[in-house]
Order: C-alpha cells, then structure tokens, then sequence
C-alpha cells in the first residue's frame, strides 16, 4: 500500500474519475488482478529476504513471519474455493504474531477469522511522462541509506509491531537485491524526509508505503518520493492502493481509482 498513515478506515470508495472517464474502465478492467500480483511479488520478495516462509498458492500466496512481523495473505483470485479458504484459515490460525490480509477483488469473506475490515481503492496510473521532483530523489543502493529508508516508513507509518526498532528487521539489506525491487528516499534541506518503495513484475509498476518523515510532513515531501520513483517506470502502467490521505495526492499525479480492495486485519 502506498500510503496508509490514517486512523480510521477509508470504507467508502467513490469511484467518480471512472464515472467520468470510462475509457478507463476498459483500459484497467484488469487493475484488481495486477495489484494482485504485484503485491504478491512484494510481499514475496520482502518475505524471501527475511529469511520467511513463503507459500504459494494459486488462490493466495502466503507470507509467514514471526511474533512482530506476522503473516500475511494476499488474495490472488476471487471467490477463493473451499479447499484454499481451509487452508488459509489453518495458516491465519497459527500464526504466532498479527494476521493481515488483502482481497483486492472483494469477494472472499474472512470474517469468520475474527479481523476487522475495510476498504481502500486501487488506482492506477497509465504510462506517461513524469515530471521532475521538487527535491532530490535518490534510488537506495548502502545499508545506511536503507536503514534511514526502514526508520522513516516505520514512524510515518505508525508501524508500532517494529519497535523497538532492529535494524534489517522491516527492510533487510538483501530488499534491494531483489528482483523489480527499488527503495527511495527525498532529501531535502540536506536530511533524508520520505520514502517509498517500488516493484515491477510482469510488465506493471506498483508503490509501496510511501511515507514522510514527521519533522517534514506538509512540504512536498510524499509528492516529490512519487515523481523520483514513478520516473524509472513511465514507460510502465503502476498500481497502487490508496488510503484516505494519500489518495488526492495521487490523483494529482495521473492515477485514477478503479475499483476497491478490501483489507482485512487482526490490530
């Protein structure tokens, strides 16, 4: 998810751009499957540089971590079948620390695994050019510059689960050598303010927590992490899931919301 930093959830997704533009309806009738996937190949490449369990499944695939870490599911059909929703729950069941889910077709029914729920849009941006940031944006390539990436996601998200803080445990320092993953970071005024994470598979370009740190929150600062990012991938489509606060932001870059993903989490 690109941004999240909100304390209530987002559970009315009003998809008006598509009201207006319905060429997008067609160009993007795909764009639940492409999140998707490209969530899976995140999570999966995140997973895999922990050092975690990753099970795939043709109706899900699986992540599963430890006590602070937690499993995660990520939804790769709709309407999963008996025999996955069993064996999803028997994962959810076991896990030793938070459960959380993504649906992005909206179909599957986890309420019996005792998680609150809620909607977010999925948004998608069609290739095109990309302007310059107002701040120097750097693609992460040493362990220090990750380590400053991992702190600002873990405060501007409110990722509590990861403090005390251990560095490597949100972003280890195999992340970037995997395959379509890419960690950025704004400087502005000559300090480290945002950061965000970008994958590409299978054609498509996805973002991933797009945070900014506190002391230069309302400066350009999450918009400038988007143009230094999305720049690499212009000749791409990209996809993201949108909170409340993130979502006018992308907007104004190009990205337009296509449908809705439900969320399903156990904190």
């Amino acid at each position: 998810m690109a941004d999240t930093r909100q304390t209530s959830p987002d559970t009315r997704v009003e998809d008006r751009s598509r009201q207006d533009h319905p060429d997008h309806l067609a160009a993007f009738g795909d764009a639940a499957i492409r999140q998707a996937r490209n969530s899976a190949a995140f999570w999966a490449a995140l997973g895999s540089s922990r050092g975690h369990e990753v099970i795939r499944r043709r109706g899900f695939l699986a992540v599963l971590g430890g006590e602070r870490a937690g499993t995660r599911i990520l939804l790769q059909e709709p309407d999963l079948d008996a025999h996955g929703l069993a064996e999803l729950t028997e994962l959810a069941g076991r896990s030793t620390g938070p459960v959380d889910a993504e649906d992005p077709f909206s179909s599957t029914d986890l309420s019996h695994l005792g998680l609150r729920n809620w909607q977010m849009p999925i948004m998608v941006r069609p290739p095109g050019p990309v302007p310059a940031p107002a701040m120097e944006v750097i693609r992460v390539q040493r362990t220090d510059e990750l380590r400053t990436a991992e702190q600002i996601v873990i405060e501007g998200f409110e990722l509590t689960r990861f403090t005390p803080y251990r560095p490597g445990e949100l972003f280890p320092t195999t992340l970037t050598e995997q395959p379509g993953v890419d960690v950025f970071l704004a400087v502005l005024d000559g300090e480290a303010a945002g950061a965000g994470v970008t994958v590409v598979h299978d054609g498509f370009g996805g973002h991933y927590w797009v945070g900014t740190a506190s002391a230069h929150r309302s400066r350009g600062v999450g918009r400038a992490v988007m143009l230094g990012s999305l720049a690499p991938m212009a000749n791409l489509p990209v996809t993201l899931t949108a909170s409340q606060l993130g979502r006018p932001l992308y907007e104004s870059l190009g990205f337009t919301a296509v449908t809705s993903s439900t969320w399903w989490s156990s904190q």
